[in-house]
């Protein structure tokens, strides 16, 4: 959006993003920053720009479009795709200097077809998490074979892990099929490039995955992957707005839509101008606070589109008084597994989902 008329707005702190790829950053091996979805919603140029400063030496996304984005905002790091080349962006992607993934015959043919070898690609193998890649892993040397036959280069040979800061046994299984499928690819003569499988869990929780390469994702944003996970990040984005009105309310009056909140005792009620339409999830009412002058303050009845409402209790808010929907104020702190437990979800999607009607703005 070109102008800012309202006050909601995020703010994302570059420097606690360099630090936490700093504090992610092995001393064994490279780091790649995923920022696919905009950066996790904190804005992928800017975010891809302070990771590459902190460490990070590869940048992943999941789209093609992600990373030509990332081209055009000047970011000149390997880019890999995470997933393979949608039919028809084969020359744009590869215009761009995106590397590719690969894992079916079709979508090998595809990028064989568009491509001037030789071109670096990258081979997914499925070890367990069951989306993409070579199934069954052992499956995985002579679909390298083909990789090379048709005059691509294994620049890198990868997994996801589904479990990896949950499940030890599991994680320790699909470790197990990667090691596997290493050994095959060995064993047929090629040379299996960058290894990687750990995601942000793994990165903190498994140095034996750490390979050639890891690749945290929301993990770089500041916010753990799982509770306790991570206890050294520090959360990048803060989510503010201010009161645009507030009126003194009597016990018993209801409040928005369907009446389903109604007030125990004499309160002041504010209204902020930010809803669901925004990304606040709808379903985090009853029970989500929000921050005003350093008090937690429940939000009062159903989010709407674009306003919530808040109970105040006897403080009454100014006009203009900021709000923090996630963030820090006066050492109080709502976070994103906090808003996330409320609304039935995962802080993942908390941070994804604020919309491109919420300006972004950066410090450090």
């Amino acid at each position: 959006m070109t102008a800012r008329y309202r006050s909601t707005s995020v703010r994302v702190d570059l420097d606690a993003v360099r630090h936490n790829v700093r504090t992610l950053l092995p001393g064994s091996a490279a780091l790649m920053a995923v920022v696919k979805a905009n950066g996790y919603g904190h804005g992928s140029v800017p975010v891809a720009t302070a990771a590459v400063e902190a460490g990070a030496t590869w940048l992943g996304v999941a789209l093609v479009e992600e990373g030509i984005t990332l081209r055009d905002g000047g970011v000149t790091a390997p880019i890999l795709v995470l997933s393979e080349f949608p039919e028809g962006s084969e020359r744009d992607a590869l215009g761009a200097a995106l590397t590719p993934t690969l894992c079916t015959a079709e979508g090998l043919a595809r990028l064989q077809a568009a491509a001037t070898p030789p071109v670096n690609v990258h081979v997914k193998v499925d070890t367990g998490m069951h989306r993409i890649g070579v199934w069954p892993p052992a499956s995985a040397a002579a679909f390298v074979g083909d990789v090379a036959a048709a005059g691509f280069v294994l620049e890198g040979l990868w997994t996801h892990l589904a479990r990896a800061e949950e499940d030890d046994p599991t994680t320790d299984v699909q470790l197990s099929r990667f090691a596997e499928a290493i050994r095959g690819v060995k064993a047929a003569g090629h040379a299996p490039g960058i290894l990687h499988a750990a995601n942000s869990a793994a990165t903190i929780l498994r140095p034996a995955s750490h390979f050639d390469l890891v690749r945290p994702g929301i993990a770089v944003y500041g916010i753990e992957p799982a509770p306790g996970i991570g206890r050294d990040l520090r959360p990048a984005l803060t989510w503010s707005s201010a009161v645009s009105m507030a009126k003194r309310l009597p016990a018993g009056e209801r409040l928005s839509y369907g009446h389903h909140y109604e007030l125990t005792q004499d309160a002041w009620v504010a209204t902020v101008p930010v809803g669901y339409a925004d990304g606040y999830p709808r379903g985090a009412s009853p029970g989500a606070e929000v921050l005003i002058a350093g008090r937690r303050c429940p939000v009062a009845g159903n989010v709407t589109m674009d306003q919530l409402m808040v109970n105040c209790g006897d403080h009454e808010p100014a006009s203009g008084e900021p709000v923090v929907m996630l963030g820090a104020q006066s050492g109080e702190r709502i976070t994103a597994a906090e808003l996330a437990g409320f609304a039935g979800t995962i802080p993942y999607e908390i941070v994804a989902r604020i919309g491109e009607r919420v300006p972004r703005e950066y410090t450090g």
